[in-house]
């Protein structure tokens, strides 16, 4: 069961930084299985930490653009157009599609905005870092979490 629990995660792992799979979700649904098969007040305790972890990568995800975004003073019809043109994106180019898409929302909504295509990059540029923020957060998030299952499956 280990090695099934331990690809799982792996596989999570890749779905944090490929969007087609819900990482962390996934990562945390493996350490779920792994503490109810297995049973024990101190596999809750790990699962804890990791969904702590998890969590925590999840809002950086999704705070870090948002905050970017705001930080220039675009409103939050920005990012709408931004999700609308990344869920468009992943249907026409998938996988990529959704960062592609997502930027080329943000940047044109920037762009009718703000009347100056330089100053909308501007913007889709921080959003971009933003975003590349929060998906090395996020990442850095799963391996933890990854790493305590491991340590505490060889411990306990």
């Amino acid at each position: 069961m280990q090695v099934v629990v331990g690809v799982l995660m792996a596989v999570g792992l890749v779905g944090v930084v490929l969007p087609v799979l819900p990482g962390l979700v996934i990562i945390l649904g493996a350490g779920l299985w792994w503490t109810i098969a297995d049973g024990g007040g101190v596999r809750w305790a790990v699962f804890a930490v990791m969904v702590l972890l998890a969590v925590v990568g999840m809002v950086a995800k999704y705070v870090l653009p948002a905050k970017a975004t705001a930080g220039r003073g675009a409103p939050a019809t920005t990012l709408l157009i931004g999700v609308i043109g990344a869920v468009v994106g992943f249907f026409v180019i998938p996988v990529l599609g959704l960062l592609i898409g997502g930027l080329i929302g943000i940047y044109l909504a920037e762009a009718v905005r703000l009347k100056d295509a330089q100053a909308a990059l501007g913007s889709t540029w921080a959003v971009l870092v933003a975003v590349g923020i929060g998906l090395v957060i996020e990442l850095t998030a799963g391996v933890l979490a990854a790493l305590t299952w491991l340590i505490a499956a060889f411990v306990l």
